[in-house]
């Protein structure tokens, strides 16, 4: 067994646990990084870059579909799942080699292997000890399952969807959050007959209603169907299909049934808990700055209770390696953290819901923007709008606290919102913003006007 020191061992090479590599490197410290899989963890490999690929292509399906509609003669002749994973692949493989670069140029010592923690501030893998002054766990997350529902065949997760060879001509959606909505999405604009089965009352639960309510009308102009409010009770499979009860009675008949109900912690097996991390369902419970109950050992990414997403636990990961080097960096705002569903129409907000704000606020001001107003929208043919939510009741001065926005694209506008959230800005404060003409920012700009009285392009 060899003994290797460094300043810094971290568990997990996703984006937490190589960002937290990167910035420790960079100011200076020794770094050794273990990951048992492909540097870049499940974002790169089979999460947020192989799924935006594949809705990029369904965008270019629906588009060459389209084409008519704008006196564009185009038809979609059909797709060649073949050749959409292979730009998919090339996509992650060139990210992939650019990481690979990164993590090499900066010395950092990359470990290829499984790693335990042994603690208190030890990593083993396969005999060798890698002993550090601290240590940060980021192992990522896995495709959560159902009790007695058994992946396989026709009943895959999303690991399995990326990879298809074949586009399904009809496919049940078990889970109506983020992954399963994308994938809704992709198949639908592939030609797949499809429906999205969720037990709670509203797609994308966690948004704002207004986002749910929103989606939930695009979908069904684009006639993918959506089972809200009603539980599934299980599933069987065959040779020429897969069946799907629900505890209404109602029986759904599909190619594929795709498992997407959320994402678990991957501590298990890691030694953790023997080695005196406290955990509760499977997640590491940090304080916040991100401290476990053991001494100098930290935790980022999916491990860690909140939103799992590859951009928090890169900023997690940023963070904890500042604060190991001395410099007090400040404590992340959890509602600060921006947050994107790329189906079509897209779905992105940032801060608190109207029901969040009015239990931490009180009184709240909500103010909603048609995209039917805005010129770039109406371009890219797409409807949707811009939710404000306000501190503080109509006729009271206060800041936004939340923006939701439904419409294609609009993910690109979420850095401005994000900015408009941080800086706890007033209407006030944007509405005196100039924004480029025709873009689908002014339509933040417009929103803004509204709110602070001077509405312009609105009716009413």
């Amino acid at each position: 067994m060899a003994d290797s020191t460094a300043d810094l061992v971290i568990l997990g090479g996703g984006s937490g646990g190589y960002a937290c590599a990167l910035r420790a490197a960079e100011l200076g410290l020794s770094v050794v990084l273990v990951e048992r899989d492909k540097l870049g963890g499940t974002c790169l490999h089979r999460g947020c870059i192989p799924t935006k690929a594949l809705l990029h292509a369904a965008e270019v399906a629906d588009a060459a579909r389209d084409g008519d509609q704008i006196g564009v003669k185009s038809s979609l002749a059909g797709i060649d799942m073949a050749g959409v994973n292979s730009y998919k692949d090339g996509v992650v493989a060139r990210m992939y080699k650019g990481l690979q670069g990164l993590v090499s140029s900066r010395g950092i010592n990359y470990v290829s292997g499984s790693g335990t923690f042994a603690g208190p501030n030890t990593v083993e893998v396969e005999g060798d000890r890698y002993i550090g002054t601290h240590v940060v766990l980021a192992t990522g997350s896995f495709p959560r399952n159902l009790p007695g529902l058994e992946v396989g065949g026709r009943i895959i997760t999303s690991d399995q969807a990326l990879t298809l060879d074949a586009v399904p001509e009809r496919v049940v959606v078990l889970g109506g959050g983020v992954i399963g909505v994308e994938f809704a999405s992709v198949w639908r604009s592939f030609g797949a007959d499809v429906t999205v089965v969720e037990a709670l009352p509203r797609l994308v639960p966690s948004e704002d209603e207004f986002c749910s309510t929103q989606l939930e009308r695009a979908f069904r102009r684009r006639k993918i169907k959506a089972k809200t409010g009603v539980k599934f009770t299980g599933a069987s499979q065959n040779d020429d299909g897969v069946t799907v009860n629900l505890e209404s009675g109602e029986s759904l008949e599909a190619d594929l049934l795709l498992v997407a109900v959320g994402r678990g912690p991957n501590t298990a097996g890691h030694g953790y808990e023997e080695a005196g991390v406290r955990t509760e369902r499977g997640f590491v419970l940090t304080d916040e700055r991100l401290r476990t109950s053991v001494a100098n050992v930290y935790a980022v990414g999916d491990i860690v209770p909140g939103l799992q997403l590859a951009h928090r636990g890169f900023q997690q990961g940023i963070f904890v390696a500042e604060d190991i080097a001395g410099l007090n960096p400040p404590v992340i705002d959890e509602a600060g953290i921006p947050r994107v569903t790329y189906c079509e129409p897209e779905v992105a907000s940032v801060g608190l819901t109207e029901a969040q704000a009015k239990e931490r606020h009180g009184a709240v001001q909500t103010l909603t923007y048609d995209l039917a107003g805005n010129g770039k929208s109406q371009i890219l043919r797409t409807s949707g709008a811009v939710k404000l939510v306000k501190a503080g009741a109509e006729g009271s001065p206060g800041p936004v606290v939340g923006i939701h926005m439904v419409g294609a694209r609009v993910g690109e506008l979420i850095g401005e919102a994000q900015l408009i959230y941080s800086w706890d800005a007033y209407p006030e404060d944007v509405a005196p913003l100039v924004h480029a003409h025709p873009t689908q920012t002014e339509a933040l700009g417009e929103a803004h006007l509204a709110l602070a009285g001077k509405p312009l392009h609105t009716h009413g």
